[in-house]
């Protein structure tokens, strides 16, 4: 065997990020909402170790690099009491402590904005609810309202099904994840005036809709913020989308 051949058989290929994610998604049978790289300090750990971390529903799920399929230490934050912010002497440094039952878990971020999506993320999962007091922008808070809504119908799901069927909920977690086809529930095929009239008039109907756009091609988001209906038009570009207010109709 040559030592080339000697050193492939010794380390076998990376996953691709498709294989990775079918992994991760076997193994812990949840649906992913958010992920990035946190420092984490637990009580039993001496200093923060660096993790690539994912929230699956109301679970933290952390792992030694981005393309490991098998975690190492995970955190049920389902019972949050509260998360309160730290004072940090370092720049562009976001850090702020998970208070739970049982203990305290500090998280430090590399830069602010990813420390104010993560707020975001998991307030709402935890609260059910999208906070209003998180500095994000108009596309980052579509996004939380989004994941609001998938983790509503989860526990719904979850609590209408039996204990012993393990199998089941794996099918409709999975379903409910399509990468192919991530429609979420608070998609309806309405007009604008139509969805102004649901968030105006039922606020069962929650405080966002997603409906087609105007041109058919595209889709436009409604938000309902306090008093005040709000739309967006979201721009198909490629594989990426845009987000701009639309113009007011007179």
């Amino acid at each position: 065997m040559s030592r080339r051949e000697d050193m492939m058989a010794k380390k076998p290929p990376k996953p691709a990020p498709r294989r990775i994610f079918q992994e991760r998604l076997k193994i812990t049978a949840l649906p992913l909402y958010f992920e990035g790289f946190l420092l984490v300090k637990r009580p039993e750990y001496q200093e923060f170790k660096h993790y690539w971390t994912e929230l699956r529903g109301t679970t933290l799920f952390f792992y030694t690099d981005k393309k490991s399929t098998i975690y190492i230490d995970k955190l049920d934050i389902i019972d949050l009491t509260c998360l309160s912010d730290q004072n940090s002497t370092e720049k562009n440094c976001a850090k702020f402590t998970l208070v739970l039952p049982k203990e305290e878990v500090q998280l430090k971020t590399e830069n602010t904005e990813s420390g104010e999506e993560w707020r975001g993320f998991i307030l709402t999962v935890t609260e059910l609810s999208v906070p209003q007091h998180v500095s994000l922008l108009p596309g980052q808070v579509i996004r939380l309202h989004e994941v609001l809504e998938r983790e509503k119908k989860r526990r719904i799901e979850t609590e209408r099904l039996p204990s012993t069927s393990v199998e089941k909920e794996k099918e409709t977690i999975e379903d409910s994840v399509d990468l192919l086809n991530p429609m979420p529930a608070c998609f309806y095929t309405v007009s604008r005036k139509e969805a102004t009239e649901m968030l105006e008039e039922k606020p069962s109907w929650g405080n966002m809709i997603l409906r087609p756009g105007s041109d058919s091609r595209n889709y436009s988001i409604t938000i309902r913020q306090e008093t005040e209906i709000k739309h967006y038009k979201v721009t198909s570009i490629g594989k990426n989308y845009t987000i701009e207010l639309e113009k007011p109709q007179y």
